[in-house]
């Protein structure tokens, strides 16, 4: 570290050149790089993938996504099946082919199936199933809703309007209060600024900003040269914008921190900031790898939108660790003391009001291991439950014509299944047989008629099977499995698809795949950690509380977003009933190496006071008192980011931001600043060692043997 930071020292135009010049060039890329991202999420090789593809290409139409829903009710009095009600409805129908061309409109006119009524006549529904060769435009989308809704607006069935809803309608219904990702970046500054200015007390609080606006745009041109090669998930624009703004003030607000504490202990400004790169910069540089490897590690993943997130989201840290390394020290070593200016604040001594809370801690460290065990075992019991899926239609709007659609959908006890159908593809034996088999399943509301389509040595047959309730709730779940039994134990040859089969594919093939990215996460993370702290026991606690820390933050998703507990009353999001199954895996990828950081950060202090101290207590005390607010600083600005994030229309991304904000806040009080001062406090001098093969192993410097530990079991080290 000390020979990189001395180069750049020796080389700072170069290095200020080079940023600049990158940075504008950025700049200039960030909407092209945006624009190449990808909003496909699909899993290649799961059945309903597999035939949804098969159906795109023999049927041309896209069952990988549900259909739009056209929904009319009549005043009292007038019928659906009247003639005059069905030549306007023939009308509608009419004018969606002719919008749509390759569209797929399925309704009681097409089918004369009773089923597409309510039973008071008044209420019908049509299916529009968008044609596969219409490319998607983002989140929850329909290439053709925009279309529809504009070829339909202002027509009317009997007087009364046509609904144009489903899920995709539903989902976008209520999205025109969002902000852009440029706004939340503004947003999160803002407060991170007033942070900043809060931990610095001087005019150098400008510098982690700067810092910030320079790794950004150029994390954004790398993930644009990715795309490239190969598809990048639409969701890194966010996961870039709002974790790059505080993990890039983090590491400059750790390493400016301990420059002004060097500058304080009076040593030249070069020297300070050679010490504080040596100290602070090797922290940062093992804080950013533990980032990239928890988002390294969904390449093991079989979905390719979570690979692209993982190798995508890794440029974050990656970037921002090489800029707190290069232009930082330039900028603290040229103009750096002038910026420190007016300095209500000093490093000389360390926080007063931390050091007393870790007094406290280390004096209760039995009572402070029982309080923040209740609090986190509290959330690990709603995290048991955490059902990730996709989330109700009811949850998904609240106002707008798409949930008028929905609201007459379930009045008229038609109900939600519609809107999520279930297709089954018959290449081999009797297509009317399976139907009439699939048509007396529990929760079916009927099975429209199949089509066909030739195919190499023979021909196929596609059914659609509506079910009574939303495939997504717990009861339409049930119904896909039933269907799933009727189509794969008969002789017929079947396969099942559609949107929401996929969907549970996808989560299954997710899940089954979790348990090998936690191995490999955690095994990498401990031995990087046993290297950087020269000890066993400190890395398997960090390991271990970091994992219990996400859980306890699925808990919180599981509490706000599932169980409704906060959804409605913030956002009015009503109870989901399921969080998007790939949202937990994001806020566990993103939130282990960004709770990472903190521990780093500490235990990497407490390592060094211990070294020169010999004393385990006064070692949790300066390092709570010389990390504290540091620490605090830096979770609180990462805190407001992610809630500017949850200003995006999405509520996928709102379910993420909730559970990196929460997750932030609850790892950053409950677990670094009460849970990890009690258990390094409790275990004593046993935190320092590490086994002698370990120490050959690693290369590190000596650490304290086995019998050097034992007086701390038996109580007799002295603090």
């Amino acid at each position: 570290m000390l020979v990189l930071t001395r180069w750049v020292l020796s080389h700072k135009l170069i290095v200020t050149i080079f940023w600049i010049t990158m940075t504008v060039v950025a700049f200039a890329a960030v909407s092209r790089a945006t624009n190449a991202l990808s909003v496909n999420f699909n899993a290649p090789g799961q059945e309903a993938y597999e035939t949804n593809l098969t159906v795109a290409r023999s049927y041309g139409l896209d069952t990988s996504k549900p259909p739009i829903v056209l929904v009319a009710t009549v005043p009292p009095g007038m019928s659906i099946d009247s003639p005059a009600v069905s030549g306007q409805l023939s009308g509608v129908i009419d004018q969606v082919d002719t919008a749509v061309p390759g569209a797929r409109v399925v309704s009681y006119l097409s089918t004369h199936d009773p089923s597409f009524i309510s039973h008071d006549g008044r209420t019908t529904y049509i299916l529009v199933s968008s044609p596969s060769a219409a490319q998607p435009t983002g989140f929850d989308s329909s290439p053709a809703l925009d279309t529809i809704q504009h070829a339909v607006s202002g027509v009317q069935v009997g007087g009364a309007p046509v609904h144009v809803s489903g899920i995709a309608a539903l989902s976008n219904s209520e999205r025109g209060g969002g902000v852009s990702v440029l706004v939340e970046v503004l947003i999160g500054s803002v407060g991170a600024l007033i942070v900043l200015a809060f931990v610095f007390g001087s005019f150098i609080s400008l510098t982690p900003l700067v810092m910030a606006a320079v790794a950004i745009p150029n994390t954004f041109l790398l993930v644009w040269g990715l795309t490239t090669i190969t598809e990048i998930s639409v969701i890194v624009e966010f996961l870039v914008a709002l974790i790059g703004l505080g993990v890039a003030i983090d590491y400059s607000l750790l390493i400016v921190v301990r420059w002004r504490e060097e500058r304080a202990a009076g040593y030249a400004n070069a020297e300070a900031v050679e010490r504080a790169m040596e100290t602070a910069g090797h922290s940062v540089v093992f804080s950013g790898t533990t980032v990239a490897i928890g988002l390294l590690a969904m390449v093991t993943l079989p979905i390719p939108a979570l690979r692209s997130i993982g190798y995508g989201g890794m440029l974050i840290p990656v970037v921002s660790v090489l800029v707190a390394l290069t232009l930082l020290p330039v900028i603290l070593a040229t103009i750096g003391p002038r910026l420190d200016w007016p300095r209500f604040r000093s490093e000389a001594h360390v926080s007063r009001a931390w050091s007393n809370w870790a007094h406290f801690v280390v004096r209760r460290r039995w009572l402070a291991l029982l309080a923040s065990v209740l609090v986190l075992g509290a959330l690990l019991i709603p995290a048991a439950r955490l059902n990730p899926g996709n989330p109700s239609v009811d949850s998904l709007a609240t106002t707008g014509d798409a949930y008028d659609g929905l609201v007459a959908l379930e009045r008229s006890g038609i109900g939600t299944g519609p809107l999520t159908p279930i297709e089954v593809l018959v290449t081999e034996g009797s297509p009317p047989a399976l139907e009439t088999r699939l048509a007396s399943i529990d929760g079916v509301r009927t099975v429209v008629p199949q089509l066909q389509a030739s195919r190499p040595g023979g021909s196929s047959s596609l059914l659609t099977v509506i079910p009574s309730t939303d495939v997504n709730s717990d009861g339409g779940r049930a119904i896909l499995s039933r269907v799933d039994q009727v189509a794969h134990q008969g002789p017929e040859l079947a396969s099942v698809g559609g949107a929401a089969a996929a969907n549970r594919d996808s989560t299954d093939a997710i899940y089954g795949n979790f348990p090998l990215m936690i191995a490999v996460l955690t095994v990498i993370t401990f031995l990087l950690l046993v290297r950087a702290f020269r000890s066993i026991i400190l890395p398997l606690k960090a390991v271990v509380l970091n994992l219990v820390s996400v859980g306890a933050t699925w808990g919180i998703l599981s509490l706000v977003w599932q169980s409704g507990y906060g959804s409605r009353e913030i956002w009015g999001v009503q109870a989901t009933g399921a969080v998007t199954s790939w949202v937990p895996l994001m806020v566990f990828a993103f939130l282990f190496g960004l709770s990472m950081d903190y521990e780093v950060f500490i235990l990497a202090r407490m390592r060094e006071e211990y070294d020169r101290t010999n004393r385990t207590d006064e070692a949790v005390i300066e390092g709570i008192g010389r990390t504290g607010r540091l620490v605090t600083g830096g979770a609180l600005i990462l805190f407001l980011s992610f809630i500017s994030l949850s200003t995006a229309p999405s509520n996928d991304v709102k379910m993420v931001a909730t559970g990196l904000a929460a997750g932030i806040l609850l790892d950053a009080t409950v677990v670094r600043a009460l849970l990890v001062p009690a258990a390094v406090s409790l275990m004593g001098a046993w935190n320092w060692w590490l086994p002698k093969p370990m120490v050959r192993l690693l290369r590190v410097a000596h650490a304290p043997t086995r019998d050097e530990v034992m007086p701390a079991v038996v109580g007799v080290e002295t603090e």
